[in-house]
């Protein structure tokens, strides 16, 4: 499902180049639970932003379910993470003024998908993550934890198979982040691929595979 080969990645400080990931070689395999660790400034959040296409290699091979990513033209990527991934924050991402209905309904919006099909798979959506009776209700109306919720149905709202995670359990006390991660085992039992930065141990165990990245490579596999 995904697959990194030497993958290297580097930013610059003026003229400067300051490497952030060092020939990285991965296999995720469908199905898989991987929880990625590391200190700040390791290089964890770099290597899942390329995983969701939301950045690109300077070097090295990036394919995600048999696509070479790292051939796709830049403005492609948004295709390409449309059809195969959902995303999931710490901030949530939700925009406050709007219902959580409509929230869930974007990605339909942006893919096209017909109004009467949005509204069936929004509502089904909310119901996976036991919120269809909240779905009128504004951000403002929610807790920390239903509004994660919420980011999880708009997130799982176009059916991607695989689901980028970026520390989802940050903003949440430890009631909400056991209710999001039992929603993670549900999703990923029933086929959904998943790949999570956390920097929480007890987070990290609901996972199948812990990936700990330290300067730029990965340490363990």
């Amino acid at each position: 499902m995904i697959e990194l080969q030497d993958v290297s990645k580097a930013y610059y400080l003026g003229q400067t180049p300051v490497p952030v990931l060092k020939q990285i070689s991965l296999h995720i395999q469908k199905g898989e639970f991987v929880a990625i660790m590391g200190s700040s400034g390791s290089g964890k959040s770099t290597l899942l932003n390329i995983i969701g296409c939301l950045d690109t290699v300077d070097s090295g091979r990036y394919s995600l379910s048999g696509t070479a990513v790292s051939d796709v033209p830049e403005k492609s990527l948004a295709i390409l993470r449309n059809r195969y991934l959902g995303f999931i924050f710490q901030s949530f991402n939700l925009i406050p003024r709007i219902s959580a209905e409509r929230n869930v309904e974007l990605p339909m919006i942006y893919a096209g998908v017909d109004p009467d099909v949005r509204k069936n798979r929004m509502l089904a959506a909310l119901d996976i993550v036991g919120l269809k009776d909240r779905a009128q209700h504004t951000s403002a109306d929610l807790s920390g934890g239903q509004q994660q919720r919420v980011a999880i149905a708009r997130a799982i709202v176009n059916d991607p198979d695989i689901i980028i995670a970026d520390e989802p359990t940050g903003a949440l006390d430890s009631r909400n982040s056991q209710e999001v991660m039992r929603l993670f085992q549900q999703l990923n039992a029933s086929g959904k691929t998943i790949v999570m930065v956390t920097h929480e141990d007890d987070i990290a165990r609901y996972a199948h595979r812990v990936l700990i990245v330290d300067d730029g490579s990965i340490v363990n596999l």
